[in-house]
């Protein structure tokens, strides 16, 4: 059996795969920097090594996978190669991994990672569908009949996928280091609608998916009366929200989730209709969505006295108001407070004043200095730039937090893709 060694484990896709393949019986290790990562606890808890990055963790008869982030000049490839060993990308090695089942991918701008939580989680109502999240998760369960997993547009990695289904959630510009305008984003998903076989499932209500064409069945959903696939009668409840799905102007059911906001409903219509054309048990997957608990730093709550702490992966300006308007409906009668990290000086300076005017939605916000990225550590933005455009705006660190004991009767949401947690962590751990 051969050893799967991981160049960058600690990436989310990267840990979601290695917890599959360990999952699966094979035997794994990785390699990262030493900066501690979310993700890295699972691996830890089922016994997986992680090392610091070295060409001497590099050994004969590997087979070597290589996260994204990494060149073919780091000191592992290049030991890889010298000793002739077979050097795999992630997104290559994914994609030859899911010819094995019936596949759903899931891709778009915003949601991909919460969609695909609740995908995995409503198919196994029915089901064996193993999974990969972009939180970190991944499960290979034996004898699957499905796969679902998270297609990333970034430098069009989703290319090297071909899966039967595909879910587009929404497009918007994003990564500005990568895409150079909307219609380059258009254009990659555009092209990726030629890798899927048998149908794609798209937001109907999104204005840049209305002209995406493809030669397979599109089944668009939304709240418009346009959509195949449509919500209605949404009523936010205590315990989440209800809403009827029609199929073609059919009712099929009344279903319920304990999620709050729009999108919430989008991503379940989505799943919906994933289900009804592979002619899944419509009862089961109803008591599935019912008992969906979310993803990992997706809205994730704990309750300190009278205030809420939730932590929350929102980097984009359209990701920052879903987030907002879910914590308003759920939480209609407390003050709603942003602690934000920008992430990326690209996406920081590119979006700019929609960052301001998205965490303007919150009745006050606390600003983290701006997290570089590995690709791209230093930029002359400064994070005062976004600060003078939010009208009350305060700067906070890990050294500052006693100021958010202020808030009481309040919502506090940390909201980032980079080290945001650390804060949130150092003011759980001064209450």
């Amino acid at each position: 059996m051969t050893l799967y060694h991981f160049v960058g484990i600690k990436g989310s896709g990267m840990s979601a795969l290695a917890h599959i393949l360990f999952d699966m019986g094979e035997e794994v290790q990785g390699s990262d920097i030493e900066k501690e990562f979310f993700t890295e606890i699972a691996l830890r808890d089922k016994g997986i090594k992680i090392l610091p990055f070295s060409a001497e963790n590099i050994k004969e008869g590997m087979t070597v996978i290589a996260g994204n982030a990494f060149g073919d000049d780091h000191e592992e490839i290049v030991r890889a190669r010298e000793l002739g060993l077979e050097v795999t990308r992630y997104h290559d090695f994914l994609g030859k991994f899911m010819g094995e089942y019936t596949s759903v991918a899931v891709t778009g701008s915003h949601g991909k990672t919460s969609t695909t939580g609740l995908l995995s989680h409503v198919m196994n109502g029915d089901k064996r569908t193993s999974f990969l999240i972009g939180d970190g998760t991944g499960m290979g369960l034996p004898d699957s009949d499905y796969f679902a997993f998270e297609a990333c547009e970034y430098r069009r990695h989703f290319l090297s996928y071909s899966p039967d289904y595909a879910i587009i959630t929404n497009i918007d510009f994003d990564h500005p280091d990568y895409f150079a305008s909307m219609s380059d984003v258009f254009n990659a998903f555009q092209e990726m609608t030629k890798k899927v076989k048998k149908a794609i499932v798209a937001c109907g209500d999104d204005e840049n998916l209305k002209d995406l064409k493809a030669e397979i069945p599109i089944y668009y959903f939304g709240f418009g009366e346009h959509n195949k696939v449509i919500a209605k009668n949404v009523e936010t409840i205590e315990t989440g929200t209800k809403f009827d799905v029609y199929i073609d102007g059919t009712l099929l059911d009344t279903f319920k989730t304990p999620m709050y906001g729009n999108h919430q409903v989008l991503n379940a219509l989505a799943v919906i209709t994933i289900c009804h054309l592979e002619g899944l048990d419509m009862q089961a997957i109803k008591d599935a969505l019912a008992t969906f608990g979310g993803v990992k730093r997706r809205f994730s709550e704990k309750k300190f006295g009278t205030q809420m702490l939730i932590d929350d992966y929102a980097h984009h300006p359209t990701e920052i108001k879903a987030t907002l308007e879910s914590a308003s409906k759920k939480y209609p009668n407390k003050e709603i407070i942003a602690v934000f990290q920008p992430h990326t000086f690209s996406r920081t300076s590119a979006f700019l004043q929609d960052f301001a005017d998205s965490l303007k939605i919150a009745d006050k916000t606390y600003l983290c200095d701006i997290f570089g990225s590995a690709r791209e550590a230093t930029g002359e933005l400064t994070i005062k730039d976004l600060q003078v455009l939010i009208p009350n705006a305060e700067l906070i660190n890990e050294e500052n937090v006693a100021v958010l004991k202020q808030h009481e009767n309040s919502v506090i949401i940390f909201m980032g893709a980079g080290d945001i947690q650390k804060v949130q962590k150092a003011y759980e751990n001064l209450i």
